[in-house]
């Protein structure tokens, strides 16, 4: 059953006027007989009576006729639906993030993403930046903000701002107190780390920086958890890392942010999403992204 013998049937159910219904269908009025004639055929039974004088619906054709819209009317918005997603209009985003996306680039991106698209959902995941691209990867995410842009050639991606890194020890440290903390001071002092695959950019930073400054980190334990690694730097006298972004919202009860310097640690904060796979969908979160633009850290509290 074709839709335009439908949509031809509901023209003459509403004019009950051959002639009218043909113009208000732009067509020949042979062509639309031929259309009725078609449908009663495939639906088995007349719907339509026509005389020289008038032109009715029979009992069949006006239950045909209410039920003919409601199946139009589904099909008309499903058609739409699709046009929306399709379009980037509609449907659902899955976005992995890390803190400072989720505190410094998310909320005005997302604002600007619901004003332009207000029927396209989003789910949010927060994610150290190797789960996240593995998730980007398997197609559990569409798009990831992670630290440092992505090695896979089967990744694009774009920078969005610089991160600082810094220490952080818990108020009874001797360091709790200083206004910066020069890489070369951490030289021979128990560190907590993570596991490079958990943050490769933001290890290689922390590194890297101590590296520069001519020093090697003691690494007395490797804690993948930000939370975790907060509750033994109060309790024990090590020294943890963490984003500025991080920072900048005040630290965990009991633990006191100092800035590193001399290198000071920086990380590039990149969105990231699949190269062949760039959905309408993420390129509505990426005009988004360039409306809500530039972004930047807060600087951190002063201890």
């Amino acid at each position: 059953m074709e839709t335009r013998y439908l949509r031809s049937f509901l023209a003459i159910a509403e004019e009950l006027h051959f002639g009218r219904a043909a113009r208000r269908l732009h067509l020949a009025q042979p062509s639309l007989s031929q259309h009725l004639q078609r449908l009663e055929r495939d639906v088995g039974v007349a719907l339509v009576r026509r005389s020289s004088h008038e032109v009715r619906l029979t009992p069949a054709g006006e239950l045909f006729r209410d039920e003919a819209r409601k199946l139009l009317d589904h099909m008309d918005r499903a058609v739409a639906a699709a046009h929306a997603v399709a379009t980037g209009r509609a449907g659902t985003l899955t976005i992995g993030f890390n803190f400072p996306a989720g505190q410094d680039v998310l909320p005005a991106a997302l604002v600007h993403l619901g004003a332009q698209h207000p029927r396209v959902q989003t789910q949010l995941w927060e994610r150290r930046t190797g789960p996240q691209l593995e998730g980007v990867l398997g197609g559990e995410l569409d798009v990831a903000f992670v630290y440092g842009s992505p090695t896979s050639p089967r990744l694009s991606s774009k920078e969005l701002m610089t991160v600082p890194i810094v220490a952080v020890v818990g108020e009874h440290h001797p360091w709790a107190g200083r206004d910066d903390l020069p890489m070369r001071m951490l030289e021979r002092q128990p560190c907590l780390l993570f596991r490079r695959e958990q943050s490769p950019a933001m290890h290689d930073a922390i590194v890297g920086a101590a590296g520069r400054a001519g020093i090697k980190l003691t690494i007395a334990g490797e804690v993948d958890d930000p939370v975790a690694t907060g509750v033994l730097v109060s309790a024990r006298q090590v020294i943890g890392f963490s984003s500025a972004s991080r920072a900048s919202r005040g630290p965990a009860q009991g633990l006191v942010a100092v800035p590193l310097t001399a290198p000071a640690p920086t990380l590039a904060l990149h969105v990231v999403w699949r190269a062949e796979d760039r959905t309408p969908l993420v390129d509505a979160l990426l005009a988004a992204l360039e409306a809500a633009g530039p972004f930047s850290v807060p600087s951190p509290r002063p201890a």
